[in-house]
């Protein structure tokens, strides 16, 4: 796919159904996990590659990352210690076309990925899709009381485009927020 090139609307129908590969490795810092894959990602085989997306800035303006870094450089997240995963890993053209079932499903396959792997911390973006893979009906945004063996678990805002309720910049406040739990420090100093 070249870069400089959007996708026809045929191509994106294609791309329903596909998966991309996940992005980690055993020890990681922070696995953060999608909803699912996008149509434009799926297409493009990189996470969060959707023009519009505020994953990769926010990761950025967090302090998470040293600069902002292109869906096609996903794989240099691992050398930062931190990975990127789905809880379902089929592509659709919204998450809102996923079932119940399958979220939970997802969470399933999700729990497994992380004993597998044992990152410090699952981080999942998107607090509806956590509450119905997790069956946690009252879960709100930050730390969550529950561990998955030793992983703690943060859920953040979803990071598409369309969710208008979190701006650009309490986006990246949100992730900051993570960093600091990650690195052991406490919100800064006002």
């Amino acid at each position: 796919m070249p870069a400089d090139r959007r996708p026809t609307r045929e191509e994106l129908l294609a791309s329903a159904d596909r998966t991309l590969p996940l992005v980690v490795a055993p020890g990681l810092r922070v696995l953060f996990c999608g909803i699912n894959p996008g149509l434009y990602s799926a297409w493009s085989g990189h996470h969060f590659a959707r023009p519009g997306n505020r994953f990769w800035p926010a990761l950025h303006r967090s302090g998470f990352t040293p600069r902002q870094l292109h869906p096609s450089e996903q794989e240099e997240l691992l050398s930062l210690g931190l990975g990127v995963t789905n809880v379902v890993e089929r592509a659709s053209a919204t998450a809102a076309e996923l079932s119940p079932a399958e979220l939970r499903a997802g969470g399933e396959r999700l729990r497994a990925e992380v004993a597998e792997h044992r990152p410090a911390w699952l981080a999942v973006l998107g607090v509806t899709a956590y509450r119905t893979a997790f069956d946690r009906p009252r879960a709100t945004y930050g730390e969550q009381d529950v561990r998955l063996g030793s992983t703690r678990v943060w859920v953040l805002p979803n990071p598409s485009g369309l969710n208008a309720h979190f701006t650009p910049a309490r986006l990246a406040e949100a992730f900051a927020e993570l960093r600091r739990a990650v690195e052991g420090r406490g919100a800064d100093p006002a």
